[in-house]
């Protein structure tokens, strides 16, 4: 029982805001010691050397750092700005607007916290002014913001791909179809939302002072530039033509040349993207190092295997493990964080999906749904911490936990049409 009473430790510890590398690797160290004693630790360099050595993680550090300088060139200024005003004479026009721009700044940038916080400067205050209710402008930022966990390219998707040993541009792929259907289903509520109730999201007034064409032209010079990127990169790994860390690459570079076509470049902010680069991915791989970590103790301790028997042994078998797994998941995405979930509970639900013959890409998809929801949901959601620190005082913290209710209720939606449907979605849930 030593691994479980670790693992729960960890999951209280967490819960209090202790730092999770150092939650992880010091509970390591303190139970491996009683446990064993130090030599348990002996292979522990050679396990960090593996995972400084592992090609498909050096995809992270090329995303972020594309996300980053894209997000400096105000790429998202200029969307919001011109696709604005070419919905913006809709009912809810200014609202479709955002959850567009959020699943370009997605595929393109991947970064939650900076879609949201850039939506949040720019998109909240015209639609406030144009007297938007404040509770569907708050829900529909933060729900555009965090489309990244599930567009590709998303650091999610990478992390899982590794920790599942699946081949990251297939996770890619099947991201795709249940990424699309959830901007969709956002879109659709929109659009009924203003439907019954047209004073929620009215539409902007006509400017005469330019013409529709010229609103036409100026949308599509502000969208093709990072789509092409977007099909750069993500074409490039489903034709087969680059691996996911040589598209990475790719991105980087293609964002550095969309910061010269927006007159943005500099070394300056080249320098300032590489130091927030190293800044997130640091912080990224101190938890993938505390995480081996404690698997490790964990595994040894036989804990891997007590919680793979009781698993096993749930009614309804795959069905009842699927239900589990997920629930376990939701419920820690209101605590902590999907990088810490990704390296601590995936890794030991994942044998026991083996063992039940579990397709590990759907189980995969599944996850990264599971995970986006835990940015949006109360009282810890990532994306609600970062609009509220931007939100004009008007927008009160409880109207954003109330904007973003019918989204998390459309990111449930999907997840059951995934499970229970996945032949839709190109996937089949077992071998």
């Amino acid at each position: 029982m030593i691994g479980m009473i670790m693992f729960a430790v960890a999951l209280f510890m967490l819960m209090l805001g202790f730092p999770v590398a150092f939650t992880f690797g010091g509970l390591a160290l303190f139970f491996g010691v009683f446990a064993e004693g130090m030599d348990l630790f002996a292979f522990m360099p050679y396990r960090i050397m593996s995972v400084m050595q592992n090609t498909v993680l050096m995809a992270v550090p090329l995303f972020i750092f594309m996300g980053v300088v894209l997000q400096r060139t105000r790429l998202a200024e200029q969307l919001l700005t011109s696709m604005g005003r070419l919905f913006g004479g809709l009912p809810g026009g200014l609202a479709i607007s955002t959850i567009l721009v959020g699943a370009l700044l997605a595929a393109s940038t991947g970064v939650v916290g900076a879609s949201v916080v850039a939506m949040g400067l720019i998109s909240l205050p015209v639609m406030l002014a144009h007297n938007y209710d404040k509770r569907l402008a708050a829900g529909t930022i933060c729900a555009a913001g965090t489309l990244g966990q599930i567009v590709p390219p998303s650091i999610i998707l990478i992390i899982l791909g590794d920790v599942l040993g699946l081949p990251v541009g297939d996770l890619f792929k099947a991201a795709v179809g249940p990424g699309m259907v959830l901007i969709g289903l956002y879109i659709v509520y929109i659009l009924i939302m203003t439907r019954f109730k047209p004073e929620t999201a009215p539409p902007m007034p006509e400017d005469s002072s330019i013409s529709r064409k010229k609103e036409i032209m100026n949308a599509l010079l502000a969208i093709i530039p990072p789509l092409a990127l977007i099909v750069i990169v993500l074409g490039s790994i489903f034709t087969g033509i680059a691996t996911p860390t040589e598209s990475s690459a790719l991105g980087g570079v293609g964002a550095i040349v969309l910061a010269i076509i927006y007159r943005q470049f500099s070394f300056q902010m080249v320098w300032d993207a590489s130091k927030d680069t190293v800044k997130v991915t640091a912080m990224v791989f101190a938890i993938l190092v505390g995480a081996t970590a404690f698997s490790m103790v964990f595994s040894y301790t036989g804990g891997d295997y007590l919680l793979e028997e009781w698993m096993l042994a749930l009614p309804g078998e795959k069905w009842g493990f699927i239900i589990l797994a997920m629930l376990v998941i939701m419920v820690l995405g209101f605590f902590i964080d999907f990088v810490e979930i990704s390296f601590i509970i995936v890794p030991i639900l994942a044998p026991v999906a083996e063992a039940l013959g579990i397709n590990m890409l759907w189980f995969a998809i599944l996850i990264a749904m599971n995970l986006q929801t835990s940015f949006l949901t109360p009282p810890f959601g990532f994306s609600l911490f970062y609009l509220r620190g931007v939100a004009p005082p008007e927008v009160r913290t409880i109207d954003i936990y109330k904007g973003v209710l019918p989204f998390i209720v459309l990111q449930v939606f999907v997840l059951a049409l995934i499970v229970i449907f996945p032949e839709w979605f190109g996937m089949s849930s077992s071998y």
